[in-house]
């Protein structure tokens, strides 16, 4: 029996395979759960679909009883720190398991990987394929391993996406010393990215979901969401409150371009390293659309999630060692009434209002100030753009049972 469950996730819309994982996370006896909700921006480098307001709501209706934010800054981020920051936070606010996805839903497998991963030896592996010239990182991190441990089928578990954040998650819990134990639970339906014409039936990934709606509303994806939870869409899309694709590809645009003033315009931006200012700065002064920018910056030493990622951080100025390594607070953005008692023993400064966050000393302002980029960047990008400011006058999102 675990007191309160923790799950990572992005919810970019929230849809059946969600729902599914927080009905099992109680099933497998979680009293209450607990999400860090990507907020503001998203693991792929880009705007949620739907502002955190309808997807918090979502997540409470079908299950979720606390949503804290995970900050743009470490939710706009690479596997390792993205779990990091979730694990972070679900360990401050006191979840006592850690409840995920995996096509390798083992455990003692996936701990034995990141293991693995967080010595010494591995390290060092690495280091030497990458000298060597490998293809791609995830390729000398997988020939790293099997170098480490040959024959374990250790290696293997790496190929797929979700067994990479697994094994990402299980890695941030020993070397963090989180009290939380790891219970993966078997993806369901569509894989990351899949189309849906592969799979059928009920479950469909947050990809396929996202084109669905670009193309046919919200009605296109309601057989593949909650039905509590569609009345949520099909409101956010009658009020165009969702993300304008080509508005937010202009205006990233735009933003990029401005920045390229003086020498070497993108050296502080984060993630910056063998020269890529200069690749970027080329890529935004000869592109005209975000598909050009990306196809300009993409390689198979820099794998194109990077590159969006990279671009974003470099247009909402985000630059290198500006925040701390993890989220200096737990940002609440909705709850049960009924499990705020939860909060009494939080182990990182909480509040739901970002102002409040913002005074309690200068990493927590650091991190608020990336927060409003991000949400004011995504506000000017919806459907029907909203002003400035809006996050900071949002209001807690409380469901009673």
């Amino acid at each position: 029996m675990y007191k309160l469950a923790g799950i990572i996730a992005e919810y970019d819309p929230f849809h059946n395979g969600h729902a599914w994982q927080l009905q099992q996370a109680k099933a497998l006896g979680a009293q209450r759960v607990a999400v860090a909700m990507s907020c503001g921006l998203t693991q792929r480098g880009a705007l949620p679909l739907l502002p955190e307001s309808v997807r918090v709501q979502a997540a409470l209706t079908c299950g979720a009883d606390l949503v804290f934010a995970l900050p743009a800054p470490y939710a706009c981020s690479g596997a390792e720190c993205f779990a990091r920051a979730g694990v972070q936070l679900l360990a401050a606010a006191g979840c006592d398991a850690l409840v995920f996805g995996a096509e390798t839903p083992d455990a003692a497998l996936l701990m034995e990987a990141a293991r693995v991963l967080s010595g010494a030896e591995y390290r060092t592996a690495l280091k030497a394929r990458l000298a060597a010239g490998a293809r791609s990182f995830a390729a000398a991190r997988q020939a790293a391993v099997e170098a480490v441990c040959p024959g374990t089928g250790l290696a293997a578990l790496l190929d797929k996406p979700n067994n990479n954040l697994a094994v990402e998650y299980c890695k941030a819990i020993l070397e963090l010393g989180a009290s939380l134990v790891p219970i993966p639970l078997p993806r369901q339906g569509a894989g990351h990215g899949q189309a849906l014409t592969e799979t059928g039936g009920q479950f469909a990934s947050a990809s396929a979901l996202r084109t669905l709606w670009q193309n046919g509303g919200a009605n296109a994806a309601a057989p593949y969401v909650p039905a509590e939870v569609l009345p949520l869409y099909r409101e956010a899309f009658a009020a165009g409150q969702y993300t304008d694709l080509a508005a937010a590809q202009r205006c990233q645009l735009a933003l990029l371009r401005s920045r390229c003033t003086g020498t070497a315009p993108f050296a502080q931006v984060r993630g910056i390293s063998e020269g890529l200012e200069h690749r970027l700065e080329a890529a935004v002064r000869s592109s005209t659309t975000h598909a050009e920018l990306l196809d300009s910056l993409t390689t198979v030493r820099y794998p194109r999630a990077r590159m969006r990622r990279l671009a974003m951080d470099a247009a909402l100025d985000y630059s290198a060692d500006a925040f701390p390594a993890l989220p200096p607070y737990l940002h609440l953005l909705g709850a049960q009434k009924d499990a705020l008692p939860f909060l009494k023993a939080a182990a990182l400064p909480v509040s739901h209002s970002l102002a409040r966050l913002a005074e309690q000393n200068t990493p927590c302002r650091a991190v608020v100030d990336a927060q409003l980029r991000a949400c004011d960047f995504g506000a000017l990008c919806r459907k029907k753009p909203e002003p400035m400011g809006g996050v900071l006058r949002q209001k807690i999102i409380f469901l009673t049972k």
